[in-house]
């Protein structure tokens, strides 16, 4: 017997948090692993290697919306995002099968030191 379908209802903790991370992708070009993962785990609850996942899953609509704004002001230099999207489509696949595969303790601690070490690099070029 088919069942109605429930209507959608948003989580306001990852409304928000996705707000954050769109809002911030756009203006400094973070936004998923930056912002989103740290707030899912912490805020949310997720566990490290879900909240990952789910930042991935938003990358292709944020990219939209940033592209549609960037792009009508005539600020995106497509060969350039070309090229980079070539490296970056071989490397997800190569990071998204280490993902499911690495302890989520280590994933902690190699993410955190990747955070420190861009803060760290941001702090000492800016």
């Amino acid at each position: 017997m088919p069942t109605r379908l429930q209507p959608l209802k948003l989580d306001p903790k990852l409304v928000a948090i996705g707000l954050g991370g769109g809002l911030l992708s756009g203006l400094l070009g973070v936004g998923g692993g930056v912002i989103m993962v740290p707030l899912l785990v912490l805020w949310a609850a997720y566990s490290q290697r879900d909240a990952h996942a789910v930042s991935l899953g938003a990358i292709i609509p944020i990219s939209i919306a940033g592209i549609a704004t960037y792009g009508v002001a005539g600020e995106v230099r497509y060969g350039t995002a070309i090229g980079l999207a070539a490296g970056a489509i071989v490397g997800a696949r190569i990071g998204a099968g280490w993902l499911a595969r690495i302890d989520e303790r280590l994933l902690k601690v190699v993410f955190g030191t990747f955070l420190l070490g861009v803060a760290v690099l941001l702090g000492v070029r800016g």
